[in-house]
């Protein structure tokens, strides 16, 4: 199968050898994203839960490029600066996807780009 390169002008651009998302028959896996303002390139949002809304943002603005949406979204990987955090992430996660939920796994790492709290990446399918 043939890899199709996926990009929105409306999610951060990729700073390094990487594409948003790749498409490969009728799944998209994106690169992961965190809680970076697609225009400025900034960090946004002091605590998780305001990161977690920009993450999902880009998200969907990265899936939309694709031809899907969260609803097709199978399988996501939460990356956490604190497990501490959590709880809040998961709130703010609960809100945008909707049921069935993708399978999931959530990991502490030692440190996220630009010092984020927060990163996601899924696996889509076409919608």
């Amino acid at each position: 199968m043939e890899k199709q390169r996926i990009h929105s002008n409306d999610a951060p651009a990729a700073v390094g050898p990487y594409s948003q998302a790749i498409r490969v028959g009728d799944f998209v896996f994106t690169a992961g994203q965190v809680a970076l303002d697609p225009a400025g390139g900034e960090l946004v949002g002091d605590d998780v839960a305001a990161q977690t809304e920009q993450v999902i943002r880009n998200l969907r603005a990265v899936l939309a490029a694709a031809g899907t949406d969260l609803a097709h979204v199978v399988k996501t990987t939460v990356f956490l600066q604190s497990m501490g955090d959590f709880a809040a992430m998961n709130a703010v996660y609960a809100r945008h996807f909707p049921e069935p939920f993708p399978a999931r796994s959530t990991v502490e790492v030692g440190g996220l780009p630009k010092g984020g709290l927060v990163e996601i990446e899924c696996v889509a399918l076409i919608s």
